[in-house]
């Protein structure tokens, strides 16, 4: 137990060292040794996190505070750079370090053929995880906010990795704007945080909740009580990290970037920071109910709408993305009805069966140089046969087919929402169980139009290959945890082992006991999400296999919905008309008017008005002896008459 401080450490820290050497060094040492330099941090931070977890469950999960810096001390405010290790930052630690390892191993072999040195993209991906591990580590919401913050940077950096290329700076910069807008709300929720509690140390507010749950504030002429509004605040910031509703607009175009960047930021960076911050501010989120209740909405209703998209993009990793929104809103969904450990569970078994989609989504596309358009492709399972073979064990685990992975994490949320027994968590289960019909139906729909039937283009398909074993052998880890991990980590997170196994890292309110009754819920409730998911995969099969012409002639005729669903419910047009347009024309007109015209122009005509005045003056001055004794005979008669006439 001695050695958790000092190997917890080390697995926060290595990426940060790998991440330096990359990109200071990697011009001087060369990409290759660049590479070798990340990647062993890497693995060094995934054992060390592996083990630090093990040793804190062998000791009973305990809570350790270990500190690094006296970081933060302003008057009355300090804030220390402490790691906290309790066992939600440790699972964490553990799945994002292995994670991102693997995709690491996974670059070199995908990265191989890019004309531009690849230590760059190296350096920024060890940033990524370590930013990731700041955040999920961190013992105060300032320290947090540092994490959270380097994520959106990092994010901007591969998002953007391209820069030469239109859309890829486009994608950066409406992820980062997009967040900038959430990440405003959630700095308020933490000023008010420290406001109401006078600390950021998550220890000292859990410790003061109860004895402030009376407290108010007014606002818009209204009197609302202070969690309410300081859990909705840090919810907003959530559900733009997370891309939730009215915030997802970044995360398909984030797409842009290299098929590992997308890997990372859908897996294990990033989009989890949103539901790791609900789980360790359970102590507070737990005594506003009417923020629960905002997020189970915002979840569910995230949940269904990513899922209609993703049902009709052409794009195989657009596709992917959209299951990413719509797998967060469960996440969502679970902690909107105070079982934040199911949400925790699918965040760790999503992670899995997501790295291992979008990787196996880079293979194909590895393998096609570079198409991305479904509907090119088709016949690919004996050209790419093991990415075939991963894929579907990857769209089982999407779909939640027992017993792979996801079938565990994402049934069990629905039956929380139900046994949750309100409104709103009816209205979770409703539109959850519809997803999963729709889930199925979407992922089936990719295998079809990739591996099988016959090849679209035929050109395309007759120069397809497999991945080489760089590229491979992480698919095939990924896969075997989107097989097996739900099984195994069933027990420890949402089973009988789940209280000792938490012990305290999150926390379930007093009348919370949707836990416990999800035992007791009928065995046909139970039923229904995997009957669904079966329905869908069936339904699929109908569509794209035995009909192939009818998705087609649907798309006809029904050709307002197909394009409703094909421009993603028309968010992005109407941000554009409501919010880009005109924030455009208020910046043109401070452009010609406020800057070209006061800040720009006043000074200007002033010079001009300077320079023809000097013009003039210098008109005066002729040389001529005659000319100054008349001007100076003229400048005396005035004088004197001047004195005669008022003296």
């Amino acid at each position: 137990m001695a050695a958790v401080p000092s190997l917890f450490t080390i697995a926060v820290f290595a990426p940060l060292l790998g991440s330096i050497v990359a990109g200071l060094f990697g011009r001087v040492i060369g990409d290759r040794a660049a590479q070798l330099v990340s990647i062993a941090m890497m693995v060094l931070a995934s054992v060390c996190g592996v083990w630090a977890l093990a040793l804190g469950l062998e000791a009973g999960s305990p809570t350790l505070a270990v500190p690094i810096s006296d970081w933060v001390q302003a008057g009355g405010f300090h804030a220390p750079w402490i790691l906290r290790f309790d066992t939600l930052s440790a699972e964490m630690v553990a799945m994002v370090t292995v994670v991102s390892t693997l995709i690491h191993i996974y670059s070199v072999g995908y990265m191989a053929g890019e004309e531009w040195p690849t230590s760059r993209f190296f350096s920024y991906l060890s940033l990524f995880s370590f930013a990731m591990l700041m955040l999920v580590s961190s013992d105060n919401l300032i320290q947090l906010f540092f994490g959270w913050e380097g994520v959106g940077l990092a994010s901007y950096l591969l998002i953007g990795y391209w820069y030469d290329r239109p859309n890829a700076q486009a994608a950066a910069n409406k992820a980062f704007v997009v967040n900038r807008i959430a990440d405003l709300f959630f700095m308020v929720g933490i000023a008010l945080t420290f406001t109401q509690f006078g600390t950021v140390s998550y220890d000292n507010i859990f410790a003061l909740v109860p004895a402030h749950a009376h407290a108010m504030y007014r606002l818009f002429g209204l009197d609302m009580r202070a969690y309410e509004v300081i859990g909705v605040l840090l919810f907003i910031g959530a559900a733009g990290k997370s891309a939730q509703l009215f915030f997802h607009t970044w995360l398909p175009d984030a797409m842009e970037g290299p098929t590992p960047v997308s890997a990372l930021i859908h897996a294990a960076t990033m989009v989890t920071a949103g539901v790791f911050l609900m789980a360790r501010m359970s102590p507070l989120i737990e005594f506003a109910p009417v923020t629960k209740d905002i997020i189970e909405v915002i979840g569910a209703s995230t949940c269904f709408f990513a899922a209609t998209v993703g049902l009709v993009q052409p794009d195989i990793k657009r596709t992917i993305a959209y299951s990413t929104c719509s797998q967060l809103g469960y996440m969502f969904m679970a902690c909107g009805v105070g079982v934040y450990q199911a949400g925790m569970f699918h965040l760790t078994t999503h992670a899995f069966f997501k790295a291992l989609l979008f990787l196996s989504a880079g293979s194909v596309i590895h393998g096609l140089h570079g198409e991305q358009d479904m509907f090119r492709m088709g016949g690919l399972a004996r050209k790419l046969p093991v990415t075939c073979v991963v894929m579907w064990i990857g769209s089982l685990a999407l779909a939640a087919i027992p017993p792979f992975a996801g079938w565990w994490s994402k049934d069990a949320i629905l039956e929380a929402t139900w046994a949750a027994h309100t409104g709103f968590g009816f209205y979770g289960w409703a539109l959850g169980s519809l997803t999963a019909f729709i889930t199925a139906l979407y992922s089936w729909r990719l295998l079809f139009l990739v591996f099988h039937g016959a090849p679209r283009d035929a050109q395309l398909a007759a120069h397809a290959h497999e991945s080489p074993l760089l590229i491979l052998l992480p698919l095939v880890v990924l896969a075997l945890g989107a097989t097996f991990g739900g099984w195994l980590l069933a027990p420890w997170f949402i089973g009988v082992d789940q209280s000792g196994f938490w012990n305290g890292a999150i926390f379930t309110g007093p009348n919370n006991n949707v836990l416990t009754a999800v035992e007791q819920i009928p065995i046909a409730i139970s039923l229904v999400p995997t009957v669904l998911a079966i329905a869908g995969v069936l339904t699929a099969v109908f569509a794209y296999r035995l009909r192939p012409a009818l998705p087609g002639r649907l798309a006809q005729r029904y050709r307002g919905l197909y394009l409703f669903l094909l421009n993603k419910w028309y968010f992005d047009e109407i941000y554009d008309a409501i919010l880009v347009r005109p924030y455009r024309r208020l910046a043109g007109l401070l452009w010609h008017v406020g800057d070209e015209g006061i800040i720009q122009g006043v000074p200007e005509g002033m010079a001009r008005l300077t320079a023809g005045g000097s013009v003039q003056a210098v008109r005066i001055q002729t040389g001529s002896i005659a000319v100054y004794a008349f001007t100076m005979l003229i400048g005396l008669v005035v004088l004197i008459s001047t004195f005669l006439i008022f003296g």
